[in-house]
């Protein structure tokens, strides 16, 4: 996506690559948005939508606004304006893949479906 398709009050979900050297937003984009994260230091090292752009020099490690628990837990506000342009550049962590298993294995035992294996 480039940042010249952007408009004011647009976010995007960038979710598609996960590797230092690809990217799925242009340098535009990231440097037009207020950039959240689900981890910086993960961000930092394996984001190309991120990493891209601080080696060529476009933002700094500090363009990432906040982490996402941060905006959830109320630690810092989100969009401050209708038009602001926000970007939530997710590289997937670990914890959010338990959480989403966890909800769904509380979802089966309450409507008792599902099978319970030995392992």
């Amino acid at each position: 996506m480039k940042g010249e398709w952007l408009e004011p009050g647009s976010h995007v979900n960038a979710i598609g690559s996960h590797t230092p050297e690809t990217r799925e937003l242009d340098s535009a984009a990231i440097k037009t948005a207020k950039l959240v994260v689900d981890s910086r230091d993960s961000a930092l090292t394996e984001a190309g939508d991120i990493v891209i752009p601080i080696s060529e020099g476009i933002i700094s490690p500090n363009h990432i606004y906040a982490e996402l628990g941060e905006i959830v837990t109320g630690k810092l506000t989100g969009r401050k304006s209708e038009s602001e342009i926000t970007i939530f550049k997710s590289q997937g962590l670990a914890i959010q893949d338990v959480s989403v298993a966890r909800s769904i294995y509380d979802i089966a035992a309450k409507k008792n479906i599902g099978k319970n294996l030995d392992l």
